[in-house]
């Protein structure tokens, strides 16, 4: 009989547990943060000339960010594709909140500064 050494689509403990509760939550902030800074930048470019300095300075910015998050997102991917091909696998619920937290920072960040 072979001995799997696949990860677990559930958690087997408690913690683990706790740890998927943190992704979905980390998941619907990103969501919800992500739709608010959509709506108040949508409004800032309806109300403001695209040509004025301070447009143009937050759509530099938001491009900025958007590469700077998905640069850290990836570089989180290639290390744990390299962990695992060294075996050391960690389980989605982990791998989704590392890859998720460059965007979840920025967009949280963007939304209270934006609601200012």
């Amino acid at each position: 009989m072979k001995h799997s050494s696949t990860l677990p689509l559930m958690p087997p403990t408690p913690l683990a547990m706790f740890d998927i509760w943190k992704a979905g939550q980390m998941a619907f902030e990103l969501w919800s943060t992500s739709l608010s800074t959509i709506t108040l930048r949508n409004h800032l470019w309806q109300t403001q000339p695209f040509f004025s300095p301070k447009m143009m300075k937050e759509n530099q910015r938001m491009v900025t960010e958007k590469l700077e998050a998905s640069m850290e997102a990836g570089l989180e991917m290639q290390k744990m594709l390299f962990n695992s091909m060294n075996g050391q696998v960690a389980p989605w619920w982990i791998t989704s909140q590392r890859a998720m937290k460059p965007y979840h920072q920025r967009s949280s960040a963007n939304s209270r500064r934006l609601a200012k």
